[in-house]
């Protein structure tokens, strides 16, 4: 999307734009046979997509930190249909043991999983580590996520194949990717605190999400060369725009400043939802994976972010830090 379109809300290919909600990119669609589990549902854009997607009928299963601003998302989209179907689990995205305890609940619940939509995220936050000592928004933003889908992804699987409907992964990226360190991904120095950028640092860690959903497509495709049956999941990652949500709390005054002098680039929430949701429902992306969307139109990222062997790299990487905090 070029920056016209941005501005103007003129529609891409795909026939939505910067301007298009998250109700009107899924306008008539039935999700009624699909459960959707989504990080951070309970707010923001979050709270917006499942919103929608309840609406529309699908099972949602808001993941969350908060779980009185949980409840609260699921009694407001009560109000609204009081026959949606939404439920809410604890999750901590910063903590490994909470992670794979929501797993396990989720498991225990023997629901399917058709969706997955890695939305939590902080951002621009001081320097600090996570409980397992990792720097937290790579830890909260990128490897989480990684974490948490790779413990649900036999699930996804499993559901594809008994009912027949493709599995969607859906990460929220940002445009901010492209403001990273140097190499991309400073893996020698992931917690050195005097090389932290609380920018680069966010930026590393969206730059992150889109590598990972590469990887994961990659590896679902190779499957499918070498399996029967193959893996009817797409995996794609998404930017939603600059919406002025709670992400900006540690940066709240100068992103005011920057909306005043920016405001024709602003989206509100459920604008902000669009993208999400059209990746994540949409028909025309039947088959479709490895993509960023922005402004629900297919945009080239980064070089970094089309890097395969940086992909690869930050697999191994990760799956390293994962298996060492288990052990820790």
């Amino acid at each position: 999307m070029n920056f016209l379109s941005l501005v103007t809300g003129r529609p891409g290919p795909s026939g939505f734009g910067s301007a298009s909600t998250a109700e009107q990119v899924t306008q008539g669609m039935d999700a009624s046979n699909l459960t959707v589990l989504i990080t951070g549902g309970a707010s923001g854009i979050g709270l917006e997509t499942t919103r929608v997607l309840a609406l529309h009928k699908a099972h949602v299963i808001i993941a969350a930190r908060n779980m009185d601003a949980a409840n609260e998302a699921k009694q407001l989209i009560l109000k609204e249909d009081e026959n949606a179907r939404v439920d809410a689990l604890k999750l901590d995205l910063s903590s490994a043991k909470s992670i794979r305890e929501f797993a396990d609940n989720f498991n225990a619940l023997d629901l399917p999983l058709n969706i997955l939509i890695n939305n939590a995220g902080i951002m621009f936050c001081p320097y600090q580590l996570s409980e397992d000592g990792i720097e937290m928004q790579f830890a909260t933003n990128h490897l989480g996520h990684f974490l948490l889908t790779n413990l649900l992804l036999d699930k996804m699987k499993d559901t594809a194949r008994t009912t027949g409907v493709e599995g969607r992964i859906v990460n929220l990226s940002s445009v901010a990717h492209i403001h990273t360190y140097k190499d991309g991904i400073q893996f020698d120095n992931i917690n050195d605190k005097n090389r932290y950028s609380d920018k680069r640092a966010y930026g590393q860690s969206k730059l992150a999400n889109i590598l990972h959903v590469k990887e994961l497509s990659r590896r679902f495709q190779v499957n499918t060369e070498v399996a029967e049956e193959g893996v009817n999941i797409t995996a794609n990652a998404v930017h939603p725009g600059l919406i002025m949500t709670n992400l900006f709390k540690h940066s709240a005054v100068l992103m005011r400043i920057l909306k005043f002098f920016s405001f024709f680039l602003w989206k509100n929430v459920p604008q902000g939802a669009a993208t999400t949701c059209y990746v994540a429902l949409h028909p025309s992306l039947k088959g479709v994976s490895g993509n960023y969307y922005v402004d629900c139109n297919d945009v080239k990222p980064s070089a970094f972010a089309r890097d395969e062997a940086l992909a690869r790299k930050l697999w191994d990487f990760s799956s390293k830090l994962v298996s060492s905090v288990s052990k820790a």
